[in-house]
């Protein structure tokens, strides 16, 4: 069964889109091409655990197992030396993708507290969006009480879009609730 999202995209953003932009090919209607998270792990040059929690609450919210990433060269200031683990990644593609957007567009953002949407500043240019998020409480998935310490993540949203114009309306259309305009 495909994701619900996947279907409300073919069925009502792509032709809503198709009209707005007037495209005349379906292929130029922008999609989500993928989703990418990222935990920075500041803390695993003293807490060895702190990778394996980060990992473990990545695979959770994802369904899929993260990569460790390792620092590419030395930095002195930080104290980092080369291949010492900075971090936890996942790229997610196709319906894995999908219910992932969609359960954090209907379930994890709403449990903001004090939240009053995205910004649209997130933008880079080219269509792709990027949503810090403070803590990996916000998703549903993940236990409270085995949570040992509270993480940020970084989620970048990789669409086919050309311009910011068309990735926000995909987004929009999508359900991100982005905040309103102040006059």
């Amino acid at each position: 069964m495909a994701p619900r999202l996947k279907e409300r995209y073919q069925r009502e953003i792509l032709p809503e889109l198709m009209r707005e932009f007037r495209y005349g090919n379906v292929m130029q209607v922008p999609r989500v091409e993928k989703v990418t998270l990222n935990i920075g792990l500041g803390e695993a040059r003293e807490n060895a655990r702190a990778v394996d929690s980060a990992t473990a609450d990545l695979a959770t919210i994802t369904g899929q197992r993260p990569v460790v990433t390792k620092a590419k060269r030395a930095i002195a200031n930080f104290k980092i030396r080369e291949n010492m683990t900075i971090g936890a990644a996942v790229t997610l593609r196709g319906d894995r993708m999908y219910e992932f957007l969609d359960r954090m567009l209907n379930a994890a953002l709403p449990r903001i507290r004090d939240f009053h949407g995205v910004s649209t500043k997130a933008f880079d240019g080219r269509g792709n969006f990027s949503l810090g998020v403070r803590e990996q409480l916000i998703f549903p998935e993940i236990d409270y009480d085995k949570v040992d310490r509270i993480r940020g993540m970084q989620v970048n949203i990789v669409t086919t879009a050309k311009t910011d114009e068309e990735g926000r309306r995909l987004l929009e259309l999508m359900g991100m609730p982005f905040a309103k305009e102040r006059a």
